[in-house]
């Protein structure tokens, strides 16, 4: 979540909109529901920092909605607005997790810091949860599958670069596997101990992306309401991995090449320069040699970060270690989903084997996890197969089905299969929320 998110639960509009005018000029995001039931609903699609509930309202009462409002979210903040506040339902509400309790008519003055101050535990509550989901996915190269020539020579490299604090750079195709060799790299290295952070580049604008990376200071732009810390200074002592580098705004790319050569940054609107000790690990799906012949990439930036390349072959060029990855995507799909072992039929890896990956691992694995889903026996079949891996004839005997058909059967598997949670079903299908619901109308599947 890149801006702090809202939810307004309250049955008077006037209200609703008032709140929202006025968090929207805070820079937050926000959501609206008119009842609890809607609001609820909302909480099941969105994740939000804090949700403003109305104590009174038409189908519930806010101080019994808030243990659902936390079971779907609990590391959202709720604050509980009356306007006839009493003090049982005050004590009730703190003790099941209520940020806070208020009356309506407070002036904005004292809403606003109260926000402030629920919107930064929620941040930092969802940024422990990242860190440890960071920690728990650690990978080292004893981890990694693959035994062809190719990927067994590029562990080699990895491996003989680990101990050192060289800049290294990854290339290979998206889904290649880069974060997972970076993070294999930095917990075989000597600051194994210290932090990994990990920066999309491709995912933030210029400003957005230099704030997240360097922080900023308070006032320094709207919306910046206070200090922030940066990626590099949460990284310091330890690794930091710039994903998809080639995406970074040539500005950027300057600020960059300081950190490089001096260790030394500005946050967004400080003036005191700031220095940390941080190992650089970059990842690229793109020429930057080539890049910066055009120049959409710093050359100088390039050969600092060039100082040991590593090349991440595709599946295309390791076409041998398809059966042993998807054997081993099987095993944690099934032990994740509480399922028996499975087994890939020689029809299901013939597929796999002509199919072109143009998606690599992080796409073999969406396969495989889908066809655990879809399949009720011991063995994996090409019919769970996405209908790009499907040949044009039917099998002989069997009746063809319909496009529409498949998919509703493949969308219904789904939705059992995550007892009914939109959101996740939408991802593993690789699918916009927006589209599951018009697909789900579209089949007359109850929602």
């Amino acid at each position: 979540m890149d801006r702090p998110r809202i939810l307004i639960i309250d049955d008077e509009k006037d209200i609703r909109g008032l709140l929202e005018r006025l968090f929207r000029l805070e820079g937050y995001e926000v959501f609206q529901a008119e009842n609890g039931a809607k609001g609820l609903k909302l909480l099941e699609k969105e994740e939000v920092h804090v949700v403003i509930c109305d104590v009174k309202l038409p189908d519930a009462h806010g101080v019994e909605l808030l243990p659902k409002i936390k079971a779907i979210q609990p590391l959202a903040e709720v604050i509980l607005l009356t306007a006839y506040g009493t003090i049982p339902d005050g004590v009730q509400a703190i003790k099941d997790g209520a940020f806070d309790y208020i009356t309506k008519g407070d002036d904005n003055n004292k809403i606003i810091p109260l926000v402030s101050r629920a919107t930064e535990k929620a941040q930092l509550q969802y940024r422990v949860r990242e860190l440890e989901a960071k920690v728990g996915g650690r990978h080292t190269f004893g981890e990694i599958v693959g035994r062809s020539q190719q990927f067994q020579r590029a562990i080699e490299m990895a491996r003989k670069v680990a101990p050192t604090d060289a800049t290294v750079l990854l290339n290979g195709e998206t889904g290649t596997g880069k974060e997972v060799f970076a993070q294999a790299i930095h917990f075989e290295s000597p600051r194994k101990n210290q932090p990994f952070v990990a920066v999309n580049c491709s995912a933030l604008g210029k400003d957005l992306l230099e704030s997240e990376m360097f922080g900023h200071k308070a006032g320094s732009f709207t919306g910046a309401t206070k200090d922030k810390i940066g990626l590099f200074e949460e990284a310091d002592k330890g690794t930091i991995f710039l994903d998809e580098i080639g995406e970074m705004d040539l500005a950027l790319q300057a600020k960059l090449l300081r950190v490089l050569e001096t260790g030394a940054f500005l946050k967004v609107g400080d003036t005191k320069e700031k220095h940390v000790d941080v190992r650089i690990i970059a990842a690229t799906n793109r020429d930057l040699e080539k890049e910066s012949e055009t120049g959409r990439f710093r050359l100088d930036l390039y050969y600092r970060l060039s100082v040991f390349q590593l090349h991440l072959p595709s599946l295309q060029e390791r076409r041998e270690d398809i059966p042993l990855l998807a054997r081993f995507f099987i095993q944690g799909a099934t032990s994740r989903m509480n399922r028996k072992p499975m087994e890939l039929s020689p029809e299901f890896e013939k597929a796999l084997q002509q199919h072109h990956w143009k998606g690599n691992i992080r796409e073999l694995k969406n396969i495989i996890e889908r066809a655990v889903i879809l399949t009720d026996g011991a063995v994996l079949q090409p019919d769970v197969l996405p209908f790009d891996f499907l040949e044009d004839e039917p099998a002989s005997g069997q009746a063809p089905l319909s496009l529409n058909a498949v998919e509703e059967r493949h969308i219904r598997k789904m939705l059992a299969y995550t007892q009914g949670n939109k959101t996740r079903t939408a991802e593993i299908l690789g699918i916009g929320l927006t589209t599951l619901y018009r697909k789900m109308e579209e089949y007359g599947i109850d929602k």
